[in-house]
């Protein structure tokens, strides 16, 4: 996988939200919790996790709320003040990293995820790519997606 020329940008649906992503993200993957089945409408989510300090809100205003989530975890879920457009969560229990929402990049054909977390709460037609590390509930360490990310990168 070749990552863009950083920065990138992304934004919400209506275009009051613009945000800058500054280095390149520790992982992405597919989370098919509950929660984001519920929020984005389909059978799973992507998952970009960011180090807080290398995502920028450039315009726009963030809302959102706290949520307990499938993992018991609070998690602060932020999105367009205006159209509601998922942009990331903030993990309470880890505030050095932000969790993007790839989709809401200008350009997310690079953020291919490598693996896949809730994988005991996908949908049963879901295919589940057994090659690639996969979890079964929240991981207590994503440290096997980031290296599996970071080898997809190495390889180009």
């Amino acid at each position: 996988m070749k990552l863009p020329v950083l920065p990138v940008e992304g934004g919400c649906q209506c275009g009051a939200v613009r945000y800058r992503l500054k280095a390149a993200p520790l992982g992405v993957y597919a989370c098919h919790c509950k929660d984001c089945q519920r929020f984005s409408g389909t059978t799973h989510t992507l998952s970009m996790v960011v180090r807080a300090e290398d995502a920028e809100l450039i315009v726009g205003e963030l809302a959102g709320f706290d949520k307990a989530a499938d993992s018991g975890r609070t998690v602060r879920m932020l999105g367009c003040a205006q159209c509601g457009t998922k942009i990331w969560n903030e993990p309470l229990a880890a505030r050095h990293m932000l969790i993007l929402k790839p989709g809401t990049l200008d350009d997310m054909s690079w953020a291919r995820p490598v693996g896949n977390i809730w994988t005991d709460r996908a949908q049963p037609w879901v295919h589940i790519d057994p090659a690639v590390p996969n979890f079964p509930g929240q991981p207590a360490d994503r440290q096997p997606l980031f290296d599996a990310f970071a080898a997809e990168v190495a390889r180009g």
